[in-house]
């Protein structure tokens, strides 16, 4: 299980430095701005903005400021053997980086750490857990992808932005393929490969958080909302609704709204 030591927001700090010392933490670093030599073990490893670092326990680590001042926002963390198994990054034990593609969303869920962090309400720790799981299971992802060439990356993107704009209407693979200029087949291996999911399971995941939010949040039926999502067949709208979420939408209605309920989106 994963467990929150500490998170600490660097805002340029003149003449930062720290001194030479084996860490007892597993440390990811998200740099906001500026850059920041890192003694790690024997080698010299420079953070630059828009990076993050991943610093295992064990490791011996010194750091101070390179080129003026920088702002950075580092989390402290430990784990356990079960987390190895499931992130298989936690236990090589090698200091990594990587420039990360979404950087401002990473950056708002760093910034939301820092915040909850300092929070002593008893929601707080569950906010808390929450996020750092995200997060490590995000710079997991970043690291089985890292050997991705830029342009698979680029093509993915594009697939991605826009099957979120097009979510409601009919997609044909045969239509991805040809805004990429790329064969059905590379298409769906291509985005199969960078996601986890074929391009239609990934319409139908962003269907169904939408049916879970109309569902709790709004006066539309069942049938509107399958209409609204573009499942005319209303009884293949309840399939797949109750595939991903367990529950029929009408099961689903009901316990959305009642106090406390487990959200499963």
């Amino acid at each position: 299980m994963l467990v929150l030591h500490s998170v600490h927001l660097d805002n340029r700090i003149p003449n930062w430095r720290t001194r030479l010392r084996r860490m007892d933490y597993n440390i990811v670093v998200l740099m906001i701005d500026g850059k920041v030599k890192y003694t790690i073990n024997d080698r010299t490893a420079i953070g630059e903005k828009g990076e993050l670092l991943f610093i295992p326990a064990g490791t011996l680590r010194a750091g101070e400021n390179i080129d003026g001042e920088h702002q950075k926002i580092t989390v402290l963390f430990k784990h356990g053997p079960e987390d190895e198994q499931a992130l298989p990054f936690l236990g090589d034990a090698q200091f990594t980086k990587y420039k990360i593609r979404n950087q401002e969303y990473i950056r708002r869920r760093f910034e939301r750490l820092y915040l909850e962090s300092k929070g002593d309400s008893g929601s707080s720790s569950y906010v808390v857990t929450g996020i750092l799981l995200e997060l490590v299971g995000m710079t997991a992802r970043e690291f089985e992808h890292m050997e991705v060439t830029p342009i698979k990356l680029k093509l993915a993107n594009e697939l991605q932005k826009y099957l979120i704009a097009h979510y409601r209407e009919s997609v044909q693979i045969e239509q991805l393929a040809a805004l990429i200029n790329r064969s059905s087949n590379y298409t769906i291996s291509l985005f199969r490969e960078l996601v986890g999911v074929s391009p239609i399971q990934y319409v139908h995941q962003l269907r169904m958080k939408e049916a879970c939010h109309l569902l709790t949040s709004s006066d539309l039926s069942i049938t509107e909302i399958s209409d609204y999502l573009g499942y005319y067949d209303h009884s293949y709208f309840f399939r797949i609704f109750k595939k991903y979420t367990s529950l029929s939408p009408t099961e689903y209605k009901l316990v959305g709204t009642l106090p406390h309920a487990v959200q499963l989106f």
